[in-house]
């Protein structure tokens, strides 16, 4: 997928939809929209989502990533590794949406803040 090309607006229309109908669902299963409106995702962070997604497939890394974020909810040796791998696959990944979409960096600084820092930046980096 070439990031470029995206119709921005008419993914933007989409997200707010998508968030509407949760909403709507959510209110109407019970929920108290007061206790879970603050957990939402922006329709930003929902377009970011999709292009990172759309993204992950066009590199072929798909799959990959998924199995490595499954693994890295196991008990073995190697968990951290693979949660390590799958969050810097996702870090870059959003880092070029940013690049390519600077209206979107708000809503990409938000959920990279939700992936592990990457090693390069260390553990005092803020």
């Amino acid at each position: 997928m070439d990031l470029q090309a995206v119709d921005l607006p008419k993914l933007r229309r989409d997200a707010q939809l998508e968030r509407e109908v949760i909403i709507e669902h959510r209110a109407r299963d019970g929920e108290d929209p007061w206790d879970f409106l603050p957990s939402m995702p922006t329709v930003d962070e929902l377009v970011v989502a999709v292009l990172r997604d759309d993204a992950l497939h066009a590199r072929g890394l798909a799959a990959q990533h998924a199995m490595a974020r499954l693994a890295g909810y196991s008990s073995l040796d190697d968990a951290q590794d693979h949660r390590d791998n799958a969050d810097h696959l996702e870090y870059e990944v959003l880092r070029e949406i940013a690049r390519v979409h600077p209206e979107l960096t708000r809503a990409v600084w938000r959920m990279s803040g939700k992936v592990a820092r990457p090693p390069w930046e260390g553990d005092d980096a803020e």
